[in-house]
């Protein structure tokens, strides 16, 4: 059976759409400072008509509809980003950002405004049986905008039998679904590495331990976790990003101090654990061997974005529905990056998946300044979320597994 009415009918907006989505973009604002944009989505709900609840996770917004039928007892969520990122942007678009050091580019602008088209889309047809809860979170670039929310009861007070989000993905052909049944991102935490030891002159080393010798160590030691420890089917990362010791304008003088700070990406809290542990281990053998005083300070940021096969495999059909088996990549490579939606695949099931909007061959990657979200692909992530509510609240029958 062919869905491409659904499709149809979010495209004969698409222009309004457009015009929003370049609003948004025009109008960035960072992670919960997003007042004017949740004032937007409020008024558009509101004209739908949704349930609006405002202020959840600080400037987060919830819209709630029932459809036609609400008695399957099941609530599907749909969840968006709204915030941007402090990068000043190169472009010179109509839209460009009009605030200097503040741009959408990670394809927020664009998230907000699908789930938008979804929501209105919804509303008119009301083609399902439960409730529908929209949710437009905030702070999702590295500052816990989903914890935020989940802390001010989200799902407590919005109860969501499953959820599900999108992301723009410039690697994919414009149009294209990509998902994973498992791991879609990895985890991502930080550690800091103090090292206190015993400086002097440059010309007299021998009277010192050089936290300078001590941090290359380290360094070396650090690296062979990966490669050494870690079998190589499970994927990890550990990265050293900054190094600091000593002074430019003294050449001559060892430092008493040296730190240094990196990141650890996993997809496994196996693999996780074993990292820290082996992190640990190093780091106190390297202080007794060169008689100095380290201390690894490790946070626990945002963990693995990981997909119930299940819902992974709703997204993978509803694609195929909606534009065809070649439109559809349904093993998707993970991503090491990080996505703080995981905190709500944590507590609910669901799925995460790629909307294909090409560009990277031009060097439009994300966190980019001169990247730009592609409209053309503004029906076809509406088209997904309408379906994956309609497939998971059929009007036809009572409660599916689905």
């Amino acid at each position: 059976m062919s869905y491409q009415h659904v499709l149809q009918a979010v495209s004969a907006y698409h222009a309004e759409l457009k015009a929003i989505r370049r609003d948004i973009h025009a109008h960035p604002e960072l992670g919960f400072q997003e007042t004017r944009t949740a004032a937007l989505v409020e008024r558009c709900l509101r004209a739908y008509g949704y349930e609006v609840h405002t202020g959840i996770g600080r400037t987060g917004v919830v819209g709630v509809l029932e459809g036609k039928a609400n008695d399957s007892g099941l609530t599907v969520g749909l969840r968006a980003d709204m915030d941007a990122l402090p990068i000043h942007e190169s472009s010179e678009f109509p839209h460009r950002s009009r605030q200097a050091g503040v741009m959408h580019a990670c394809g927020h602008d664009g998230h907000t405004t699908i789930l938008l088209g979804a929501a209105r889309h919804l509303a008119e047809t009301r083609d399902f049986n439960g409730r529908l809860v929209v949710i437009f979170q905030p702070a999702e670039e590295g500052l816990g905008g989903a914890q935020s929310m989940l802390e001010d009861g989200l799902f407590e007070r919005f109860h969501c039998d499953a959820i599900y989000a999108l992301h723009t993905w410039p690697g994919l052909p414009a149009g294209v679904i990509g998902v994973n049944p498992g791991p879609m991102m990895a985890a991502a935490d930080s550690f800091e590495i103090q090292i206190e030891g015993r400086g002097g002159h440059g010309a007299h080393p021998y009277q010192t331990n050089d936290p300078i010798v001590i941090a290359a160590q380290l360094i070396n030691a650090l690296q062979t976790i990966v490669s050494r420890n870690i079998p190589a089917p499970d994927a990890a990362v550990l990265t050293i990003a900054a190094v600091n010791a000593g002074s430019l304008d003294a050449m001559n003088v060892i430092p008493h101090r040296a730190s240094m700070v990196g990141t650890v990406r996993t997809f496994s809290p196996v693999v996780q654990e074993q990292v820290i542990s082996r992190m640990q281990e190093i780091v106190d053998g390297v202080a007794t061997a060169f008689r100095a005083q380290i201390v690894l300070k490790y946070k626990r940021l945002f963990p693995a974005t990981i997909n119930t096969p299940h819902h992974a495999g709703l997204v993978a059909d509803v694609a195929r529905e909606l534009f065809g088996d070649d439109q559809v990549v349904d093993d998707l490579v993970p991503s090491m990056g990080s996505e703080d939606f995981s905190f709500m695949l944590q507590q609910r099931p669901g799925a995460y998946f790629r909307l294909g909007q090409g560009g990277a061959e031009e060097g439009r990657f994300l966190h980019n300044a001169a990247f730009d979200f592609n409209d053309a692909v503004i029906p076809h992530g509406c088209a997904m979320f309408v379906r994956l509510v309609e497939r998971s609240m059929p009007l036809a029958g009572g409660r599916h597994a689905e």
